[in-house]
């Protein structure tokens, strides 16, 4: 019988709903004069975080003077900077992104985000606006609010930012049996990642979308550190219905807290084993030239559409997911 996999797996119905929800977000940016923009896919610079991982490509063609590496962006996030230092105002884009990660019913290397800047928002302000959006395209019910520490606690009794912190959040692991990933790596944000996803997340938002607030300082990336309590970051990140849909910032806008950021980002890749990543010196630039203070959040485009249909695996949303490539 003749192989069907050069047929898309999303249904024509899926395909629709994917492009009605992509005229309904550029209508709610347009009707606020948010203005859509597009960056480049390919960058001379990858992330350096250590739980994200770019692919890449060599360009060796006529005009390139020598054959040179390219990496494929994991999120527009430093070129939509890039712009904003340069006086472009609110903006946003909806663009493909690729990471070199795991594939599964809710990961495709290759997917959609929607990602936003504000000028003169803090976090607050975009939670605020991200929680209109989420009631316009799914017609959820107002988000609910819980700080990272909080979650921690109702869901498995341990505070994370208690400087002895580590010995309870192995426990919890060992018990719901998560023992063989410790061993792995038992640094721990990389413990408290894993019983996020494993243990609070599940959790997290079943009837409403659910923000979790006030990440630790340690996972900061690139939002600034609460002023009022420097054991926490600006950084936020939304659930619903089992699945996380946004990552977002009150960004960090010093060029040198950034840059020794970026170094110890390489110190912990080389202590895990990966190899140093180059530092996006074009984007460090242009913090060095002045970011507006702002807040900026990435969305998955595909998740959100999963949630319209109702289905638990990304495959049905995309046309062609990575297996039919």
């Amino acid at each position: 019988m003749p192989s069907k996999d050069w047929q898309p797996c999303a249904s024509w119905q899926a395909m629709q709903e994917r492009a009605d929800m992509q005229r309904c977000i550029r209508a709610f940016f347009a009707s606020r004069g948010v203005l859509e923009v597009e960056t480049p896919l390919l960058a001379r610079a990858g992330v350096t975080d250590v739980h994200l991982h770019n692919a890449t490509t060599r360009l060796q063609g006529p005009g390139m003077p020598t054959p040179t590496d390219f990496y494929l962006q994991t999120s527009p996030e430093y070129a939509m900077k890039r712009m904003l230092a340069a006086g472009s105002g609110a903006i946003f884009q909806l663009c493909k992104v690729v990471r070199d990660d795991e594939i599964s019913r809710r990961h495709n290397p290759e997917f959609t985000l929607l990602e936003w800047y504000r000028p003169g928002f803090d976090d607050l302000q975009l939670m605020a606006e991200l929680d209109e959006l989420m009631q316009v395209l799914l017609q959820a019910m107002p988000a609910q609010t819980i700080t990272y520490q909080d979650a921690f606690l109702q869901c498995i009794g341990v505070d994370p930012l208690a400087s002895n912190s580590k010995p309870a959040v192995l426990d919890a692991l060992n018990t719901a049996g998560f023992g063989d990933a410790v061993s792995i790596d038992d640094h721990l944000d990389t413990l408290l990642q894993l019983a996020m996803s494993m243990l609070v997340e599940p959790k997290l938002g079943q009837e409403r979308p659910c923000f979790v607030s006030h990440f630790p300082a340690s996972q900061a990336a690139l939002a600034r550190i609460d002023k009022d309590d420097a054991r926490v970051s600006r950084r936020f990140e939304l659930f619903y219905q089992g699945l996380e849909l946004a990552n977002g910032f009150w960004e960090l806008t010093d060029a040198q807290q950034q840059r020794a950021r970026f170094v110890a980002d390489n110190a912990k890749r080389v202590a895990s084993g990966l190899s140093q990543q180059p530092i996006d010196e074009a984007f460090l630039a242009a913090l060095e030239h002045g970011l507006p203070d702002c807040s900026g959040v990435a969305v998955g485009v595909d998740r959100l559409l999963m949630l319209k249909l109702g289905t638990r695996d990304i495959a049905d949303v995309l046309a062609f997911p990575v297996q039919r490539a």
